[in-house]
């Protein structure tokens, strides 16, 4: 019997969601005899019809690419059941495409958001399968994410270089790095890249802590400090506010972001030259580590045994060194935060890293 799958990749983009597909793709074909549609630009193509049946050519020479050769979007979970001026009932078009496309599953590729709306159609009746996206590492009920190795070593490898010219000037060097609610990016390439502070959105840092942990190491004779911030870091009095209170008071503030506020307060507090670079969409870019390609492979070929079995409804994850699927239903609308007492906070803490609080 020829199975039918449809697969979107949704969200921001990382490496290894080429790998994804390919690895869906090519265990499909191996397996069972299957037909592959591609929809355009994530949960967009299936409300607007955008899609087209796809070659077996068209999954040779794309594991190594960065990027989605699908295509990607941002559609808010919370807009999916509103009607907006277009008159368009998303749900309603999104069930129609499906049936239009003849499909006998779908397999969406992403992060919070795409398994929200991926559980929101499992519950419409339509047979679904997720995959684990985000270089933000925050999927519930999955060890890893793809993506999220591959932005390590550039979080890493920016952190690197700036050793050498923060030794250099004798400066203070903040990284941005990225992670609006979950810092496990900001806690790996942070400690893999020897920063003397690291401010996850998990710890609410106080300020003078932070700059007691710089001055202590100009006085101790270090010309320089690293400090790795997570685009979401909070201090205390952020921490305490509410989610809408605390984003008209980050609007307001007169600093381009986080790190910005950080640096000038640390020039202004202790007179310490101080310098922010902000590596943004490169840790989302280029080609998938080896670790990533191997893993988006391994996530994609579940894939194809869940579709085989006929199982649905179901999110592929990993599991110590295995990979596992658990319901959409109890890994959608979660996240999976950096617990304060986690093993890796304790050893930074250990190692004498300041981590601002």
């Amino acid at each position: 019997m020829t199975r039918r799958i449809g697969i979107l990749t949704s969200g921001g983009d990382c490496p290894g969601l080429n790998a994804a597909i390919r690895g869906v793709a090519r265990a499909a074909y191996a397996m069972f005899d299957a037909e592959i549609v591609g929809i355009q630009d994530g949960y967009r193509g299936l409300i607007e019809g955008e899609w087209r049946e796809m070659r077996r050519d068209e999954f040779s020479g794309i594991l190594t690419l960065g990027g989605t050769i699908l295509g990607t979007s941002r559609q808010p979970f919370r807009t999916m059941r509103v009607i907006g001026e277009d008159n368009v009932d998303k749900v309603k078009s999104m069930k129609k495409n499906y049936e239009r496309m003849k499909l006998d599953c779908l397999v969406t590729l992403g992060g919070n958001g795409t398994h929200k709306t991926a559980n929101l159609l499992s519950e419409e009746g339509l047979n679904v399968v997720s995959l684990p996206k985000t270089i933000d590492n925050d999927i519930w009920l999955t060890d890893v994410t793809f993506g999220f190795h591959t932005a390590v070593d550039i979080a890493t490898d920016v952190i690197d270089r700036l050793h050498t010219t923060a030794a250099s000037h004798g400066r203070t060097m903040v990284v941005e790095i990225m992670g609006n609610k979950a810092g496990w990016l900001t806690l790996y390439a942070g400690l893999a890249g020897g920063a003397d502070i690291i401010l996850l959105p998990e710890i609410p840092y106080d300020i003078d802590r932070v700059c007691e942990a710089v001055a202590r190491r100009a006085n101790a004779g270090k010309a320089f400090s690293i400090l790795a911030v997570a685009e979401g870091a909070m201090d205390r009095e952020e921490a305490a506010m509410k989610k809408k209170q605390r984003a008209e008071a980050r609007a307001a503030m007169p600093y381009a972001s986080v790190s910005h506020r950080i640096a000038a307060q640390i020039e202004q507090k202790i007179g310490v030259e101080t310098r922010v670079v902000v590596p943004g969409h490169i840790q989302r870019g280029g080609s998938p580590s080896a670790y990533d390609r191997v893993l988006s492979t391994r996530f994609g070929v579940h894939a194809a045994q869940l579709i085989r079995d006929g199982v649905y409804g179901m999110a592929v994850g990993m599991h110590g060194h295995d990979v596992v699927h658990n319901p959409l239903r109890e890994v959608a609308g979660k996240t999976k935060f950096v617990p304060q007492d986690h093993q890796i906070v304790q050893a930074a803490r250990q190692m004498g890293i300041c981590m601002g609080d």
